[in-house]
């Protein structure tokens, strides 16, 4: 198969992927033109005519991540970071950057099926069916083990933290509680 054809075949699918995780319409337009380059570049590598909207989609990933990667490497670089615009945008980066740092804990009180799931899915970025076909499971099958990680997770959350939501579920705020009721779960593993 030849890559034009490829490309045309997958092309929207790939543009909608891409803007689903770059909101910048310009960024996305140059990782998109990545994407080509690099299917030009190692069409070669790929065996299977079948799998070639799968081998697109993962060098989608490796892109879009490489893509914030290099944000964030250009984002160190500068002297100062850009301020937020409005106070609660200060307060929602600031939760953020504080959530980041206790939930991977918080992951690893999961157990295993769920965490992977959940790693695999949020972390490494692999969608629902391309985590389906890693583990060798029904998509129907790898949706609910994702959602019933989240569940879990967020059970486990909400045994050491009162958190406070608004009426999208965005986190407005969280404390730790004085008592840990939860059995798998130290006080110092906590928020």
């Amino acid at each position: 198969m030849e890559a034009e054809a490829i490309w045309v075949k997958v092309q929207a699918k790939l543009k909608g992927f891409v803007r689903a995780k770059i909101r910048d319409e310009a960024s996305a337009d140059d990782v998109l033109q990545e994407i080509f380059l690099k299917m030009h570049q190692n069409l070669h590598q790929l065996r299977e005519e079948e799998k070639a909207e799968y081998w697109l989609f993962r060098i989608a990933q490796n892109a879009v991540n490489d893509h914030f990667r290099q944000q964030k490497s250009q984002r160190q670089l500068t002297a100062a970071p850009e301020a937020p615009v409005t106070e609660e945008e200060a307060q929602a980066q600031a939760l953020t950057q504080e959530v980041s740092q206790w939930l991977p804990f918080m992951l690893e009180l999961l157990p295993e099926k769920y965490r992977q799931a959940l790693y695999l899915t949020e972390v490494e970025g692999l969608s629902q069916r391309e985590l389906a076909e890693k583990l060798g499971l029904s998509y129907s099958g790898a949706k609910s083990r994702v959602q019933r990680g989240r569940e879990k997770l967020r059970d486990i959350v909400l045994q050491c933290c009162e958190v406070a939501t608004d009426k999208y579920g965005n986190v407005l705020g969280y404390q730790p509680r004085e008592v840990v009721s939860a059995e798998n779960v130290e006080e110092e593993e906590c928020c």
